[in-house]
């Protein structure tokens, strides 16, 4: 059995992989859990079965366990999911459609965008006039993404209303 600081291989890498899951933990979309469980399986294995204890036995099921690991994580998908999440540039938000959650003015309001993802809402103003609460929108201009030009529905032209559907196609 081989001894580093006076623990053992199996005992480090167990070590090492639980405090590589933590910093996982700590921060997510590091992709350190793959190595994480890489480095705590086999370090499992080396602790429970003392012959793959060794240092190339711990290496090859190190190997073994991180590719098996990483199979599993891109088959499970555990960070990107069904994509509602995903950050896309500004320009995905042209033709969203939505509804107001604040009183959009010239100057000011709020709305929230249909299908938008973890945090849907963003600031909104419109060209012309005001647009009242609950009333359904389509973004014009994305602008930069912090805050959209939209337009109440019901003002949409038929030209705009298959820009908003041709993007709706698109995304799909």
């Amino acid at each position: 059995m081989v001894d580093v600081f006076g623990q053992s291989l199996s005992m480090l890498l167990f070590t090492a992989g639980v405090a590589v899951s933590i910093m996982e933990a700590l921060a997510p979309g590091a992709h350190f859990i793959v190595l994480g469980v890489a480095l705590m399986a086999a370090g499992l294995l080396g602790l429970l079965v003392p012959a793959l204890s060794g240092p190339l036995p711990l290496a090859l099921l190190v190997t073994l366990t991180g590719a098996g690991a990483f199979v599993v994580y891109r088959r499970l998908d555990l960070y990107t999911g069904t994509d509602t999440g995903r950050t896309r540039n500004s320009e995905h938000l042209r033709g969203a459609r939505g509804h107001v959650t604040e009183r959009v003015t010239e100057r000011e309001g709020h709305v929230e965008l249909d299908k938008g993802g973890f945090d849907s809402s963003y600031a909104a103003r419109t060209v012309e006039g005001e647009i009242p609460v609950d009333a359904e929108i389509v973004v014009i201009d994305p602008g930069s993404g912090n805050v959209l030009t939209v337009e109440q529905l019901s003002n949409v032209d038929e030209i705009d209303r298959e820009l908003s559907q041709y993007n709706e196609r698109e995304r799909s």
